[in-house]
């Protein structure tokens, strides 16, 4: 359903940023998870300009390979809700945050004792693997593993461990997750309605960014970042800059220091060009 576009909060950075950090779904992404040509363009258009634009996401590797031309050129994402950095155009994991398979079992098990039925479903680094009771609105990949209990197809690492209910949570899905497992384990909520994203503890899309761009010499000053859903407050508030799409969770609008439009309004291909046009206003300065 199309959000209409809000009108601009306070007014937009006038210093460029070093680097962009945008969240792809319901954000970058158009609501039928496409790059719209408006902001393919943004985003080729930033990197000529100097701006490093890196995605940072829930979505899991397998799902980011098709993005491959829309990332700078420094082809990096980070992906599972910080739990890996990934070569987009060659697939290969740069950096992983995962959990062990001893974790996961003692996770599943706080699951199944504070909450009865629980269905379970796992991504890994090298693939999706489920119990046989998990549904989904994607269909399962072909040769994924499948069995009765996610003990028993997990490998030595999982990035995330995907939780459904039988009982209907609705919006305090991930907090009912959270208080089953304590403090053992991460619950993320990327804006999926019933659906629990359970990574290492302190494992977040705000510390694996700042990781990040320490490693190339950038402070959050230098950091725009964007987003829509609740798993992306921590990363709003570590960017020197926020942003939020109109669409965006009532909370993550309330939160961002500055909105812009919708994702089906190309809402951060706007931030991008304003990015793009600064970096080339400092660059004409510097130079005269």
């Amino acid at each position: 359903m199309s959000v209409p576009t809000t009108p601009l909060r306070g007014t937009w950075p006038s210093r460029a940023p070093r680097l962009v950090a945008t969240d792809l779904d319901g954000t970058l992404l158009d609501p039928a998870g496409a790059v719209s040509p408006r902001t393919a363009l943004a985003l080729r258009d930033a990197e000529s300009a100097g701006v490093e634009v890196v995605f940072v996401t829930a979505r899991p590797p397998r799902w980011l390979t098709q993005l491959a031309p829309h990332v700078g050129g420094h082809g990096v994402a980070i992906c599972a809700n910080g739990a890996a950095v990934l070569e987009v155009a060659t697939g290969r994991v740069l950096d992983e945050r995962g959990m062990s398979a001893a974790l996961v079992g003692s996770v599943a098990a706080a699951l199944r004792d504070a909450l009865g039925e629980v269905h379970l479903a796992v991504e890994r680094v090298a693939g999706f693997a489920a119990e046989r009771g998990f549904l989904d609105e994607h269909p399962v990949p072909p040769g994924s593993p499948v069995a009765e209990r996610i003990e028993d197809v997990l490998t030595a690492s999982t990035l995330k461990l995907l939780v459904r209910t039988r009982q209907d949570h609705g919006a305090e899905h991930a907090a009912v997750v959270q208080r089953a497992i304590g403090s053992a384990a991460l619950v993320a909520d990327s804006g999926a309605r019933g659906l629990g994203e359970v990574s290492a503890a302190g494992t977040t899309k705000a510390g694996a960014l700042a990781a990040w761009a320490a490693q190339r010499g950038l402070a959050p000053a230098d950091v725009w970042a964007c987003g829509d859903a609740p798993n992306d407050l921590p990363m709003l508030a570590w960017a020197g800059e926020s942003f939020a799409v109109a669409n965006a969770f009532a909370d993550v609008r309330s939160s961002a220091r500055h909105a812009c439009p919708a994702n089906d309004d190309d809402g951060v291909a706007a931030v991008l060009e304003h990015a793009a046009a600064l970096a080339r206003g400092a660059a004409g300065r510097a130079r005269a």
